[in-house]
């Protein structure tokens, strides 16, 4: 993919399945993919009972989609989910976007999102947590979207308030937890490195890559900074640039009975 300009703004298209997930996901969809660059395509594939009225119809005209209805030809054939990867493909080619966030839990278009990454463009899925791996894995960036149930009704995660400007009671907050993949991270990237450290961006730029759902939030932290801060395992600093470093704390390892990295017992 050729860059337009030195200044290149990603352009993204955000293509839901909507015969496979909850209108309410559109919200959260727009909010995450903002961060890649500026959404320029937003399109909604699905048969005529899906796109045909109703709750769809309402989500797809608010947030300025264009409904892509395609009509079943046959029963148990879903023409919708080859028409998102057709116009992805095209989309690609004529170079029209170059990071696509496609909507969906359906495992089908993991072939999809391996296609277009290979041609160089960035892709994420949101998805609900029915999601499989496979799909998680095919994208650069996946991010889960989780509805709140308040009086019986299913509404969107991320509309945590009422039009009174009550929030709306939420799952309790899980327990903060401190995975030791975080330490074994660190251990690598800065095991070639003169300083033995890692920036901080770099290290969450690696922990997305390797698992594209990774989110502190998942592990009870509101940030990789706060999540970091928990380790006593790691030592973190604030470089006169103002950005975040971090290496392993190599003398509490080395006074552990066991070293953590490598399952050995200290040497006395």
């Amino acid at each position: 993919m050729a860059n337009h300009s030195d200044n290149h703004e990603s352009r993204v298209a955000v293509l839901v399945d909507c015969d496979n997930v909850s209108p309410a996901i559109l919200d959260h969809a727009l909010e995450f993919v903002a961060q890649f660059g500026r959404v320029v395509v937003r399109r909604g594939y699905g048969n005529a009972g899906t796109l045909g009225g109703g709750r769809w119809q309402e989500a797809l005209t608010r947030q300025a989609f264009t409904p892509c209805l395609q009509y079943q030809y046959a029963s148990g054939k879903n023409t919708a989910d080859i028409a998102l990867a057709l116009d992805a493909m095209e989309m690609l080619f004529d170079e029209i976007v170059d990071t696509f966030c496609v909507v969906t839990s359906d495992s089908d278009f993991a072939h999809l999102c391996r296609k277009l990454r290979e041609r160089g463009a960035v892709v994420c899925i949101v998805g609900e947590e029915k999601t499989p791996a496979a799909l998680r894995n095919a994208s650069d960036h996946f991010s889960q979207w989780e509805p709140v149930v308040e009086n019986g009704a299913t509404i969107s995660a991320k509309s945590a308030s009422d039009n009174a400007g009550k929030t709306v009671e939420t799952a309790r907050a899980p327990v903060k937890q401190r995975p030791m993949s975080m330490v074994r991270a660190v251990a690598m990237l800065t095991g070639d490195t003169p300083e033995g450290k890692v920036d901080l961006g770099a290290l969450g730029n690696y922990l997305r890559r390797t698992d594209p759902s990774f989110t502190p939030k998942a592990h009870g932290h509101s940030g990789l900074l706060d999540m970091l801060r928990t380790y006593d395992l790691l030592q973190l600093n604030q470089e006169p640039g103002g950005h975040w470093t971090v290496k392993l704390n190599q003398e509490r390892i080395e006074h552990m009975p066991v070293n953590p990295l490598t399952g050995k017992p200290a040497v006395p």
